[in-house]
């Protein structure tokens, strides 16, 4: 999915992430809190998503509020992740500059020895975020451009569900 963040700089910012999981409260996605994308959802916790599926031509789009998964959350899943890729969160420095590739090869080996043995725990920078929709839209691809566009939008205290047709 495509997560749209607001930068430090104020300007928008938007990247690729993998959706990890959607329940009754949102979509969930797992991340390095001190990448960039870490750092613009702390100091502006409101997000858009994107899903596009282009074949069947639809898109959705969500936006909302920002908050992070609980620790349980976010051991629970960081244990159901293979344990290279454990390693490898521990041994990046997400959207930091790096010196080369060989600085990044010597963390993860050094991270691979000292983990060895048992489990992996789950870093303190790592963990999730889950985007809290208060606006999710349906759009569906129609010939010359004459789309069809349903909205729900969340009243103010997220409670009903409010549906609306718009315009191409």
């Amino acid at each position: 999915m495509t997560l749209a963040t607001l930068g430090e700089d104020g300007f928008p910012d938007a990247r690729i992430v993998l959706l990890k999981g959607v329940d009754d409260r949102g979509f969930v996605f797992y991340t390095n809190t001190e990448s960039r994308k870490g750092r613009e959802l702390a100091a502006y916790p409101k997000a858009a998503l994107v899903f596009l599926w282009k074949s069947l031509k639809r898109q959705v789009r969500v936006r909302g509020p920002v908050e992070r998964v609980t620790d349980a959350e976010a051991d629970a899943y960081f244990a159901t992740r293979p344990k290279l890729a454990q390693i490898g969160a521990w041994a990046s420095q997400q959207s930091r500059p790096l010196e080369s590739r060989l600085a990044f090869e010597k963390a993860v080996a050094l991270y691979t020895a000292k983990h060895a043995l048992g489990a992996v725990p789950r870093p303190p920078h790592w963990s999730g975020f889950r985007i809290v929709p208060h606006a999710i839209e349906f759009w569906h691809d129609r010939p010359y451009r004459l789309h069809d566009r349903i909205e729900f939008r969340r009243d103010a205290f997220g409670g009903s569900w409010t549906k609306t047709r718009l315009y191409p």
